[in-house]
């Protein structure tokens, strides 16, 4: 008599800071998918990248949903030269120091046209993501310049791009917005900034959160939290706690479409590599 086929992996969401600490750590959200609700368990925050990585390979198998990009511009990466296979390009691009970086993005931008400054990814424009060469406003690039060799030393497959390849960890790039605008469309629901804290923001993530727990949205899914937790995404104004829960959702998304179509957890069959792709998008 055959025993019990092997456990599902977690499913888990990260709002990530490329600089954690204590006032502004690094969030994971744990939970599990039954049918179409994902069943949110846990929060926890790490104030260093290191307690972060060794967090995700203390677990065997998990997919997680990550608010980084994974990728820089081809144009970008052609224009300096770099390798055009992902793994060479991330790692020459990890090796450079961020003053460097910011010198190369800068002059990159210098040569360009107004409203037109920056690269842009194929991804950007339908997910309505920030260019990942972007060092400000949000500083994506360094959050990717952090993120990426952490997703490495854990072990974790970043499907069609790279990693260790049919891994037990998977890692998807996600991004919160592309599940907040399609509930609340441009309203803003958080923000670092005390002044901008604002009645108004938390009536959006009330909203939010309503609209989710009723499965509201292009995903699909319905978000499910206990009480306490629930009050917590309230309560945080910053939104990062929130955050990743969207993420949780849209590595639940990508779970479903590989156990539905195949190992490519709703990627684009004729995505760049070089590039990666926003799962969801």
């Amino acid at each position: 008599m055959s025993g019990p086929g092997p456990a599902r992996p977690r499913l888990l969401g990260c709002d990530f800071s490329s600089t954690p600490s204590r006032r502004k750590p690094i969030v994971l959200a744990w939970g599990r998918c039954e049918g179409n609700t994902v069943m949110l368990e846990a929060l926890e925050r790490f104030p260093t990248l290191s307690a972060w990585t060794g967090r995700l390979a203390q677990v065997p198998a998990w997919i997680g949903g990550f608010d980084f990009p994974f990728g820089l511009p081809r144009e970008f990466v052609i224009a300096q030269g770099w390798p055009l296979d992902w793994a060479g390009c991330m790692a020459t691009y990890t090796a450079l120091g961020r003053a460097e970086l910011r010198e190369r993005f800068v002059a990159f931008c210098a040569a360009r046209p107004v409203g037109g400054k920056f690269a842009h990814r194929a991804a950007d424009r339908p997910a309505g993501s920030s260019p990942s060469m972007k060092w400000v406003n949000p500083p994506v690039a360094w959050m990717m310049h952090a993120g990426v060799p952490g997703l490495l030393a854990a072990g974790a497959w970043l499907p069609g791009q790279g990693g260790v390849v049919g891994a037990p960890r998977v890692a998807l790039e996600a991004y919160p917005g592309l599940v907040a605008r399609d509930l609340l469309g441009a309203r803003s629901y958080k923000s670092d900034e005390r002044a901008k804290q604002t009645p108004q923001r938390q009536a959006a993530r009330v909203e939010l959160l309503h609209r989710l727990g009723a499965g509201e949205g292009r995903l699909g899914l319905r978000l499910q939290a206990p009480d306490a937790l629930g009050q917590v995404f309230v309560d945080d104004a910053s939104g990062d706690a929130l955050d990743a829960a969207l993420c949780l959702m849209l590595a639940a998304w990508g779970e479903a479409r590989a156990e539905s179509e195949g190992p490519g957890f709703g990627l684009p069959a004729r995505m760049d590599p070089l590039e990666g792709w926003i799962v969801g998008a």
